[in-house]
């Protein structure tokens, strides 16, 4: 029987059997007990599943990686200690030395420069395409060693909505998966893998969780890309990992090879494991994921309107407003609403930015978005403080941008707050 989003968001994962606990214990434990050395050994020839050693896999985690698959519509997931560490296990686990890949510009500055610095360090490519230009323009990025195409359903910070049907086509044109970093969106207002993603990522850390108290990522599979119709892109996957007895991933695990890959291989090596406590955290807030997109959506579209029709306000961006440029994108991908983040920039350029946050009351000045409480954060003076206006716009920052995750108060007192701020600028 299948369930609906909401009804995954509280009860999917953990189905305790009789006199087991009602809640999702924490296995707060770093390895576990076996009986003999044969069945260990069998754990480590990956010829039976079960539980050794946490940093590889946990029955706390592995819950809740199976509640966010199932929300996602996928085959398989993980968890991981940030989305940053997710980020880069999806890409690591198909590209090496040597490869190249395609990623949207106007996506989160950490994920571009792990793609496009750190990553380029290790001998993998990166090209910054814009994602709003026409695929014509898109597939000069492409070449003869691209392995993958990553993109952000709602781009942070900027709120741009992929044109997802345009990505994929383009990725599966040239024999490579399409990689959807779904984080403001979530599961809930989008579900990637109907539109044709192969791979969706998460940071948990931001509605997941919902609370800012526990770091977290996760991986899903969607089991749908073909890896052996490719099989000289993917040797990783398609030949044998003599590391871990030869294994041939799709032909021992079939769907769920590039999950068991990622676990088996790059965790064993990397360590970017998630902790018992934290999954345990991530669940509590999942439970009521559904009920909190939907507040923080219809109080950003208040906000939107209410800064839209400010004096003091220059511009806004909010998929949700029906004059939008990703408006028509937004009804086609996510229906339901967007995301609780918008951005706007307030009369004054950077110094009426400034003069804006330093005179907000109730809503913080934080480096985190998406969680219950309402926040700010300006860019150019932040995160950003150390580009120049001229590379602010090029990575798609404008100097006076800000960001505004709306939190899930009244809606009369998140405005009440943005009014009087703004009236110092």
């Amino acid at each position: 029987m299948g369930y609906s989003q909401d009804t995954i968001c509280v009860q999917g994962g953990w189905q305790p059997k009789n006199g087991e606990p009602r809640v999702l214990p924490i296995y707060q434990s770093t390895t576990f007990k076996y009986a003999t050395s044969e069945e260990m050994g069998k754990l480590f020839d990956l010829e039976e599943e079960g539980y050794f050693y946490s940093r590889l896999q946990n029955p706390t985690n592995d819950v809740v990686a199976q509640k966010i698959c199932d929300l996602e519509g996928g085959v398989a997931a993980m968890l991981t200690s940030s989305g940053q560490a997710a980020t880069m296990l999806a890409v690591t686990n198909i590209c090496e030395a040597g490869d190249h890949v395609v990623c949207a510009a106007k996506v989160y500055g950490g994920t571009s420069n792990l793609l496009a610095v750190t990553l380029k360090r290790f001998g993998i490519e990166t090209t910054l395409v814009d994602q709003d230009a026409p695929a014509e323009e898109l597939e000069k990025a492409f070449q003869p060693n691209t392995k993958a195409v990553f993109a952000e359903t709602i781009s942070n910070p900027a709120g741009v909505v992929l044109d997802i049907d345009k990505f994929v086509k383009l990725a599966h044109e040239h024999g490579v998966p399409m990689i959807c970093d779904n984080t403001f969106a979530t599961p809930i207002n989008c579900r990637p893998f109907e539109f044709g993603v192969d791979i969706v990522t998460h940071s948990t850390t931001k509605y997941m969780d919902g609370h800012a108290m526990a770091l977290g990522g996760a991986i899903v599979d969607s089991g749908n890309f073909d890896w052996d119709a490719h099989a000289d892109k993917f040797p990783g996957l398609t030949t044998p990992d003599e590391s871990y007895h030869g294994v041939i991933y799709t032909q021992k695990f079939g769907k769920k090879a590039y999950i068991t890959k990622a676990t088996a291989q790059l965790m064993r090596d990397m360590g970017a494991c998630q902790s018992p406590q934290n999954a345990f955290l991530t669940n509590v807030g999942l439970e009521t994921l559904h009920l909190r997109v939907e507040r923080h959506c219809r109080n950003a579209e208040k906000v939107a309107e209410f800064l839209k029709n400010h004096p003091k306000v220059a511009w806004v961006e909010y998929a949700g407003l029906a004059d939008s440029k990703y408006h028509a994108l937004a009804e086609k991908y996510m229906p339901n609403g967007t995301c609780g983040v918008l951005c706007f920039g307030p009369k004054g350029g950077r110094d009426g930015a400034m003069r804006f946050t330093n005179g907000l009351k109730m809503v913080a000045i934080v480096t985190h978005v998406a969680d219950a409480r309402s926040c700010v954060l300006h860019p150019a003076s932040h995160t950003h403080r150390q580009l120049n206006d001229q590379q602010l716009i090029e990575a798609g920052v404008l100097p006076d941008l800000i960001r505004l995750s709306v939190g899930i108060e009244d809606v009369n007192d998140i405005i009440a707050d943005l009014d009087q701020a703004l009236a110092n600028v």
